[in-house]
């Protein structure tokens, strides 16, 4: 029963007294300083990946994956890249489609429900550097690709990959998507959708036949957005097909390698649906870790340049044997 009922995190400065505060301040904050190293590469349907990399000669590989509309400089990727860096891992902090200062080229972005790119990923680490031991991290959206790369393929993966860690994940995009829509998210709501409406007006110059950038003005919350550009760009017939999709609860059950899901209780974007405690109960390798405090994606601590994140991060993996 590997819910973990008491959590390790000491709690944030007490100035960052509530969840908003928790989670904008550290991602506003400076980050650790990491010098990455640019591959890209190509996939199988000839799109590219571009992947920041730190080498330290090691055999230990971690694989870092973002949230929606971040990026390898994301604060939480350049802490953890230092932290493993620093430990003599080497790191491979990758951007999903369209997410590296340049649009893709086939039609499809990414979304919190694709796997392939991860999947794409760790191939290429395991065939061109011939890691022994691989351990994936994501933040928010990325932890939501991490936990169903891991459930979807079970015992099929890589037998390099050891252990998957989740922090901050809508595991129920539905529901998580539905509290994005309350009036105190509304800074966030309306930062993603920024982001996305120059993503989509791009590529529409690419896909002028599947997407009218005009029809924006018909956006008025997050299930237009889904209905109107994302479910015609990753071919899904409707919302409801496409949420299943993309929540990794529905899948996590099948995952055969240790993996580690952190929510905070006052994440200001997640709801009790995305903490799956009652999967966590009957399944021997999937651990729930619910602090009260956090915020989404940022766990400050008192003096610390680094967040609690990369730290339980390495304790977990540590635990398993693989630090």
């Amino acid at each position: 029963m590997p819910v973990i009922k008491k959590s390790a995190y000491p709690g944030p400065p007490f100035y960052l007294f509530n969840g908003h505060l928790q989670t904008i301040v550290p991602a506003l904050g400076r980050a650790a300083q990491v010098d990455y190293t640019r591959e890209r590469l190509i996939t199988s349907d000839d799109d590219f990946l571009d992947l920041d990399r730190i080498k330290t000669g090691s055999k230990n590989l971690v694989i870092l994956t973002h949230g929606l509309e971040g990026n390898s400089t994301r604060n939480y990727m350049q802490n953890a890249a230092k932290w493993f860096s620093d430990r003599a891992w080497d790191v491979i902090a990758w951007n999903c489609r369209s997410c590296s200062g340049e649009m893709n080229r086939a039609k499809r972005l990414y979304s919190h429900g694709e796997i392939e790119d991860i999947g794409e990923v760790i191939d290429y680490a395991v065939q061109t550097d011939g890691y022994e031991n691989i351990a994936l991290i994501g933040y928010s959206m990325g932890g939501n690709i991490t936990l169903k790369y891991l459930g979807v393929n079970g015992k099929n993966i890589p037998p390099q990959v050891k252990a998957g860690v989740a922090f901050s994940s809508p595991t129920d995009l539905r529901a998580s998507t539905m509290k994005t829509e309350q009036r105190e998210n509304r800074i966030y709501n309306k930062r993603f959708l920024k982001s996305l409406e120059g993503k989509m007006r791009l590529k529409a110059e690419q896909y002028p036949d599947l997407i009218d950038p005009n029809d924006f003005a018909k956006v008025k919350n997050w299930d237009d957005f889904m209905r109107i550009f994302y479910t015609p760009l990753h071919d899904m017939d409707d919302l409801d097909t496409f949420y299943h999709y993309a929540s990794s609860r529905n899948f996590v059950a099948g995952t055969a390698v240790p993996a580690l899901l952190v929510n905070a209780l006052n994440d200001p974007l997640l709801t009790e649906e995305c903490h799956p405690v009652e999967i966590a109960e009957s399944h021997p390798l999937f651990y729930v870790e619910l602090p009260e405090k956090g915020g989404h994606c940022g766990f400050p601590l008192s003096g610390s340049l680094h967040g609690w994140a990369e730290m339980r991060a390495w304790e977990f993996i540590h635990e398993k044997g693989l630090a």
